[in-house]
C-alpha cells in the first residue's frame, strides 16, 4: 500500500472530510490533496505520525476524557508529546519577552488537571513574569529559546501530560508562604514542526522542558517556570 492511499484511509477512518482533516492535522488542505492525489509524495513518517496522533484520541475517547483542545500524541516509547502547530516565534528576530509576558497574562485565575497525578495546577499573578524574564529565559538561546517562546500557546496541554514528579524542599525559605511547602518538577515534552522550502512538513522537532510548581501554604498548586527547554536530538519525530 502507497502512502498516498495510508493517509487517505487514516482520514477516512475518522470520518473527516478533507477540509476537517486538515484543521484537525495542521496540514495545509492543499498539501492534503495532492498527497490523496499523488501528485506530491508526502516523507514516510506522515502515516505513522497521524496514525499514533489518531491512535491517542481514540484511547480519550474510550475513557471520557476528549478533549479538542488536547493536541498531544504518543511515539513509539508511550512518551506524550505536545504537538505545538502555532508557530508565531520562528524568524531571526529578537523576541519581545513582554510581548509574551502580557499574553501569558490571560492564563491568570485558570488552572490545569496533570492527567497523571490528577493534581490540580493553578496560574498565579507571578507565572507570566517569571517565565518571561527568568534566569533560565535570559540565558537561554537559539532554537530552544524559539520553543520556548512558542511552548506560551501550550501551557495547559504541557501541563495535562507532565510526569515524573520529584518534590523538594524550599531551601531558607526563600519564597515564604508561597511555596511553604515546596517544589514539584515535572518533566514534559513538545514537538515544533519543521517545514521544506515548499512549505511541506518535514519533521517535528521534539523538546524536553521541566515543569517548576510551587506548593503554597493552602497545599495548592501554583505553576511557576517552565525551564530547562532543550531540543531532544535523540528524539524527532521522522
Amino acid at each position: 500500500m502507497n502512502i498516498a492511499i495510508k493517509i487517505k484511509e487514516l482520514r477516512e477512518s475518522v470520518g473527516m472530510t478533507r477540509k476537517e482533516f486538515a484543521e484537525y492535522t495542521g496540514i495545509p488542505i492543499r498539501t492534503l490533496e495532492d498527497w490523496e492525489a499523488e501528485r506530491r509524495i508526502p516523507p514516510a513518517y506522515v502515516p505513522r505520525l497521524l496514525a499514533y496522533k489518531l491512535k491517542y484520541e481514540k484511547i480519550l475517547q474510550k475513557n471520557s476524557l476528549q478533549n479538542k483542545d488536547v493536541n498531544f500524541i504518543e511515539d513509539v516509547d508511550g512518551l506524550k508529546i505536545v504537538l505545538i502547530n502555532d508557530i508565531r516565534f520562528k524568524s531571526r528576530r529578537k523576541i519581545d519577552w513582554n510581548q509574551i509576558e502580557n499574553i501569558l497574562k490571560e492564563h491568570i485565575g485558570k488552572y490545569y488537571e496533570i492527567l497523571e497525578t490528577s493534581e490540580v495546577v493553578y496560574i498565579g499573578t507571578d507565572f507570566p513574569d517569571e517565565f518571561s524574564h527568568s534566569i533560565d529565559t535570559k540565558n537561554i538561546k537559539g532554537a530552544n529559546e524559539k520553543a520556548k517562546a512558542n511552548a506560551i500557546f501550550a501551557i495547559d496541554k504541557l501541563i495535562k501530560i507532565a510526569n515524573n514528579k520529584r518534590e523538594y524542599p524550599d531551601f531558607k525559605n526563600k519564597h515564604g508562604n508561597k511555596a511553604k511547602h515546596g517544589w514539584y518538577r515535572y518533566d514534559t515534552h513538545f514537538g515544533i514542526p519543521v517545514y521544506d522550502k515548499n512549505g511541506m512538513l518535514e519533521r517535528y522537532n521534539v523538546f524536553g522542558a521541566r515543569i517548576l510548581i510551587r506548593c503554597d501554604e493552602n497545599g495548592d498548586l501554583y505553576l511557576y517556570d517552565i525551564v530547562r527547554i532543550k531540543k531532544e536530538t535523540s528524539r524527532p519525530l521522522s
